[in-house]
């Protein structure tokens, strides 16, 4: 049977046509997501996006749209700045879970492509709605998505639980399971996000710009690193943040330190976020996974053994191609546990 998975998240969709043994026959991006139904004030354009990127993959395929027999989705497009808003489950959650709770929906006024499509529900964080508050509110977190890649961690690779799962794409989310490999629960920042931004939008975005051709995707410095890390402690963020600026006008440096320096002061950041595991019950005694890119996993992974003093192991995922069969993998895994094939 051939169906299509897709992910739809913050800034960026995609679209793979699978088989049931994970083998993707064709694919598509598109730079749409659900941040552009929260900057428009319509899912209007993430509708038509979706479609575009649907029927690509299809024609990348060499198939018919006949031939696909649903869809599945996980990620944002089940938010309710997505496609149709399907409340979360509340944490704990097996896969089991997951599985029993996928919503089935075959409406072309929702899903602008005429087959079944099913929704892998996200997670969210237990509290207590009547006792929630803003004074309580960091401890409040959810994830759509990313439960679709650890279901794929789970039925591909031999893992001991307890884990913990640090995916660093838009934002950095921290994701604990237990002993059972039960999701416990989530702390997300808007790391990636504000870094697109601070690139894009302030001027330290110039002081950090590309003026040679030196290749920085593996560049780290620990010298670097640590002055961010140790200034973010002292100064705060925002100040630390400035400093690139001071880097480039007043001290003879290379764009690719002061870039690092950006790249560190964020991870500095997050590694203060996890000031909260304690209070939410996560256990920081435990195997570590990370999913990014090459250079920021190590940069993290440095971090968390120097500065977290973590001492179990720490593994990294940082293939392209094996990061997006996480969530393919993951979604065959409950698809199948639903009965859906």
């Amino acid at each position: 049977m051939k169906f299509a998975t897709i992910d739809c998240g913050t800034t960026n969709s995609r679209v793979y046509i699978v088989n049931e043994q994970a083998e993707i026959l064709g694919k598509a991006t598109k730079k749409v997501g659900v941040r552009d139904t929260a900057i428009h004030g319509s899912n209007q354009i993430l509708k038509d996006g979706l479609q575009e990127t649907f029927y690509q993959a299809v024609e990348n395929a060499n198939c018919a749209l006949s031939d696909i027999g649903f869809a599945i989705s996980s990620g944002m497009i089940t938010s309710e700045i997505g496609l149709l808003e399907i409340p979360h489950l509340w944490a704990p959650v097996g896969m089991k879970d997951l599985a029993q709770n996928i919503t089935k929906v075959h409406d072309t006024s929702i899903f602008p492509v005429d087959i079944p499509i099913y929704f892998i529900r996200g997670i969210k964080n237990r509290y207590e709605p009547e006792n929630a508050s803003i004074k309580t509110v960091g401890l409040l977190d959810f994830m759509r998505g990313e439960e679709a890649q650890i279901a794929g961690l789970l039925s591909s690779y031999d893992l001991q639980p307890p884990l913990t799962i640090v995916v660093l794409s838009s934002h950095t989310k921290f994701i604990s399971l237990d002993q059972n490999n039960k999701i416990l629960g989530s702390l997300t920042t808007v790391s990636g996000q504000v870094y697109e931004a601070i690139l894009k939008e302030t001027f330290i975005g110039k002081s950090v710009r590309a003026t040679t051709e030196f290749d920085d995707s593996g560049y780290l410095n620990n010298d670097v690193i640590e002055s961010a890390y140790n200034w973010v402690m002292n100064s705060g963020f925002l100040r630390t943040l400035l400093m690139p600026r001071f880097l480039d006008v007043l001290i003879k440096t290379e764009w690719h330190e002061r870039k690092l320096f950006v790249e560190a002061t964020i991870a500095a950041e997050d590694m203060q976020a996890m000031k909260q595991f304690d209070v939410l019950h996560f256990p920081l005694d435990t195997t570590f996974i990370l999913i990014g890119t090459e250079k920021r996993c190590a940069l993290y992974k440095h971090l968390l053994r120097e500065k977290m003093q973590l001492t179990k192991e720490i593994l990294t995922i940082t293939e392209t191609e094996e990061v997006d069969l996480l969530s393919i993998k993951g979604a065959i895994a409950l698809a199948k546990q639903a009965g859906l094939f």
